[in-house]
């Protein structure tokens, strides 16, 4: 039986810079030694450090084998495309290896989709319904949006309490698009019709562009069909992500 994915797992701050040198290790651009450095001098202690190790893992270094084809993947844009969107490629891999981080994201965009901000508390009082009103949940709630203010996609005002939805970053690549696409399928485990693919809360960061259907029926992983009333819906090939 393959093992259920992390329910809470997330746990950890990560800093965008660290996903990038977990990047460059698994392209082959650096040495692990150059990771280690970096997380040492920017960790307490070595307990501290193991844990954000064990979330670069999961994400990048040592993915679980349902989604070591998807993650495969997004080396090789990292490793092919000039510039590649380091944001990009963490915040697909984190929503489709971790729900907790995706529920997080999917109610800041649903909370941020009117007036473009909302609070802390809302999003915690949200996470609690689900998640049970522990104090893990509050903590982790707090190191995933920790983790998306750094990786530029929401601000923070000074005292803490609101956040706020930065402009769209529109993703660059035909590559990265159809990835991410890729990447946001595994999360739902469904298909998901092609005008709503990019309007998912999930998706708040990150604009997919124009010519989208046939950008991504180029894809060797995804399925782009009709069904019997005529909307074209996006699937994936393969839902290993290989």
């Amino acid at each position: 039986m393959q093992p259920k994915a992390p329910q809470i797992g997330f746990d950890r701050f990560i800093r965008l810079d660290w996903a990038a040198a977990a990047l460059r290790v698994r392209s082959g651009a650096a040495d692990i030694g150059e990771l280690d450095q970096i997380l040492t001098e920017a960790h307490a202690g070595p307990e501290a450090k193991k844990k954000t190790r064990t979330v670069l893992n999961r994400l990048w270094l040592e993915p679980r084998e349902e989604v070591v084809g998807l993650a495969d993947r997004g080396v090789d844009i990292f490793a092919r495309v000039p510039n590649a969107q380091v944001e990009v490629l963490t915040w697909g891999m984190a929503i489709a290896v971790y729900p907790f981080f995706a529920k997080v994201a999917e109610i800041v965009g649903r909370l941020t989709a009117i007036q473009g901000d909302c609070t802390t508390a809302e999003v915690h009082r949200r996470m609690a319904e689900i998640y049970g009103e522990r104090e893990g949940t509050r903590r982790m709630t707090n190191m995933v949006l920790q983790s998306q203010v750094d990786w530029s996609v929401l601000s923070k005002s000074e005292n803490g309490k609101t956040l706020t939805r930065k402009p769209s970053m529109a993703v660059q690549s035909p590559e990265t698009v159809q990835w991410l696409s890729a990447a946001l399928l595994m999360h739902v485990g469904r298909p998901l019709g092609l005008d709503g693919l990019a309007g998912q809360p999930t998706m708040f960061p990150f604009s997919l562009g124009d010519n989208l259907g046939y950008l991504l029926s180029s894809s060797d992983a995804l399925e782009v069909r009709a069904d019997s009333a005529g909307t074209r819906i996006v699937g994936l090939k393969d839902r290993q992500g290989a």
